[in-house]
């Protein structure tokens, strides 16, 4: 497929799943799985960028993610502040501004104090917009909304009926972002697994048996390919006969 495109998505999420698998297949710790992945970022981000992808998503980190052994908990963490470590001047220098969604007060206080410096350095950045959902999980996202509206409601800084999806998106993690036109999902997984559940009402889905860390360039072109094709109509009637 050629890079000159017509109708590429301007907002492509990624659940970047199959790490551990990866790694079982080929007698590796899920350590090794996880590293594999992480170095496999770098193709994601790159390409996107090349294609004028404005948006990128990735779900690293969800809130079900604690529930993991300790060890492994440890290993995404150290994981996280070394690519971010790593990585900050290659975001600086590539025009590429961070973004965080999810409960970051919750990390290690290093690498919350990294995050921030590295959104605050990035923060003018222009040409893609790489979101990280870190310690995230939809459902706490939209609890959260709400209790923040209601307490707006409660101090008259809103009325209620007033309410609508364009206010209440405003209440959530990612009101500076558009909703994602394309998700894709590696290894074979078909689920959302609590991953912006309010932003994917009108999200083209693309899921592929691929393990993340072999997931190549030929596979995200195939996806946005199967996207340029599909019809969105947005709950409209198609025009064509």
């Amino acid at each position: 497929m050629s890079k000159n495109i017509i109708n590429t998505p301007n907002h492509i999420a990624v659940i970047l799943d199959g790490n551990g698998r990866w790694a079982k297949q080929r007698g590796f710790s899920r350590t090794e799985g996880h590293k594999a992945g992480v170095e496999n970022l770098e193709m994601l981000i790159n390409e996107c960028r090349d294609l004028d992808i404005k948006y990128l998503t990735l779900y690293v980190f969800s809130t079900e993610n604690w529930k993991r052994p300790a060890f492994e908990v440890n290993n995404l963490m150290s994981l996280l502040n070394k690519y971010l470590t790593e990585k900050k001047d290659v975001l600086i220098k590539e025009n590429i501004r961070l973004n965080i969604i999810g409960e970051i007060e919750k990390l290690p206080s290093k690498i919350v104090k990294l995050i921030k410096e590295t959104i605050n350095q990035t923060k003018n950045n222009e040409k893609l917009i790489l979101t990280l959902a870190v310690n995230y999980g939809a459902r706490n996202e939209i609890i959260t909304a709400i209790k923040i509206l209601a307490n707006d409601v409660l101090n008259g800084k809103i009325d209620v009926d007033s309410i609508n999806e364009n206010i209440f998106k405003n209440y959530l993690y990612t009101h500076n972002i558009p909703d994602p036109d394309l998700l894709i999902r590696t290894s074979g997984e078909y689920r959302l697994s609590n991953f912006l559940l309010w932003q994917c009402a009108y999200t083209e889905f693309w899921y592929t048996d691929v393990y993340w860390p072999d997931f190549k360039k030929k596979d995200l072109y195939e996806a946005i390919d199967n996207f340029s094709k599909r019809k969105r109509r947005f709950g409209k009637v198609d025009n064509e006969s």
